[in-house]
C-alpha cells in the first residue's frame, strides 16, 4: 500500500428513518468507488426493550407488565429490524454492491463503536430515529459520540441526498488533519474525485508552509489537487467554501490545534457538522 488507509468495508447504521435511508444512497454510491462492501447495522436500543418505557407501563397501569409483554416488544422490534435489513440488502443488490447484514441488542452509539472496529469507515445520518438528548452533545446525536469515541474515519450524511463529484479538505497541519490529507489524496485517486485543499490562516509564511505540505505529498500521487488560501475565522471560511456549492464532500481532521479534552470534538469541527449542506468525512 502506498499510502494510507484502504477503505474496504464501510459500516452503515441503519434505522428505518429517512435520514438513515439517504445514508444509504451515500453508502451505494461511495461503496463500488472504492470497491468496498457495506454492513448494514441494526441496534435494537436495549432502553426500550428493559429501560424507562416498563417503569412507564409499570406506572400507568399500576401493576407490572402482563407475562410476556416484555417478549412481544422484543419480538415486535426483531421483526421491524428484519423489515428494515431486508430492504437494506435490496437497496444493496438493486446497486450491485456486496452487503452484509446484522441485528444488534445494545446502547446505540456502543453498539455501533464495537461494531466499527471491524470497519474501515462509518457513514452515517447527522440524525437518526435515535435522537437521544441522552447522548449530550453539540449535535445531540450519535453520530457526535461515535466520531469521538470510535477512532475511525466517520462519514456523516446531510438530510438531502447529492452525487460526489469533487471533495474540499481543510487543512491546518495538525496531526489529523495529514491523516485526512493522507486518506482524501487516497479517496481522490480512486474515485477520481478532485480535491481543493482549504488552508485557513491570515499568517502569510505559515499559509505556504502549509500549502507546500500539501503539494509535496500531493505529487506522490495522481490527484488532480490545488489548494486556496483564505484567512478569516476557521469555521466561518470553511463554512462559506463549503456553501460555494464546488465540493459535495467536505473532510477534516475531528481537531484543530485545541485539543483542551480528548472527548470534546473541536467548535471548529462541531459547527461544520452542524451547518454543512453537503456530507463531512470526519478523521481523528
Amino acid at each position: 500500500k502506498r499510502r494510507g488507509v484502504m477503505i474496504q468495508t464501510i459500516l452503515l447504521p441503519v434505522d428505518g428513518s429517512a435520514n438513515s435511508g439517504n445514508a444509504l444512497e451515500y453508502g451505494v454510491y461511495i461503496a463500488p468507488k472504492l470497491g468496498a462492501s457495506l454492513t448494514g447495522l441494526h441496534v435494537i436500543d436495549v432502553f426500550l426493550i428493559q429501560g424507562p418505557m416498563m417503569t412507564d407501563v409499570t406506572a400507568t397501569v399500576g401493576m407490572p407488565p402482563y407475562e410476556g409483554f416484555l417478549e412481544a416488544v422484543e419480538t415486535s422490534l426483531k421483526e421491524k429490524a428484519d423489515a428494515i435489513l431486508a430492504s437494506f440488502k435490496q437497496r444493496c443488490r438493486a446497486a450491485g454492491v456486496a452487503c452484509a447484514a446484522k441485528t444488534n441488542i445494545g446502547k446505540i452509539s456502543d453498539t455501533i463503536i464495537e461494531e466499527a472496529e471491524n470497519a474501515d469507515l462509518i457513514l452515517m445520518a447527522k440524525k437518526g430515529e435515535h435522537f437521544h438528548l441522552k447522548e449530550g452533545g453539540l449535535i445531540g446525536s450519535v453520530a457526535e459520540v461515535v466520531i469521538r469515541k470510535s477512532g475511525k474515519p466517520v462519514l456523516v450524511t446531510p438530510e438531502s441526498y447529492r452525487e460526489i463529484e469533487s471533495m474540499g479538505l481543510a487543512y491546518d497541519g495538525s496531526p489529523s488533519a495529514k491523516k485526512a490529507l493522507s486518506l482524501s489524496l487516497n479517496l481522490s485517486e480512486k474515485a477520481q474525485w478532485p480535491i481543493t485543499v482549504l488552508v485557513v490562516s491570515s499568517d502569510a509564511a505559515k499559509a505556504a508552509d502549509l500549502s507546500a505540505q500539501v503539494e509535496n505529498m500531493a505529487q506522490q500521487g495522481v490527484a488532480d489537487c490545488e489548494v486556496i488560501v483564505s484567512s478569516g475565522k476557521e469555521s466561518e471560511e470553511i463554512l462559506k467554501f463549503i456553501k460555494q456549492g464546488s465540493v459535495e464532500l467536505m473532510v477534516m481532521g475531528a481537531y484543530g490545534h485545541n485539543r483542551v479534552r480528548e472527548w470534546l470534538l473541536g467548535s471548529t469541527t462541531s459547527t461544520i457538522l452542524q451547518k454543512s449542506p453537503i456530507p463531512v468525512l470526519l478523521i481523528r
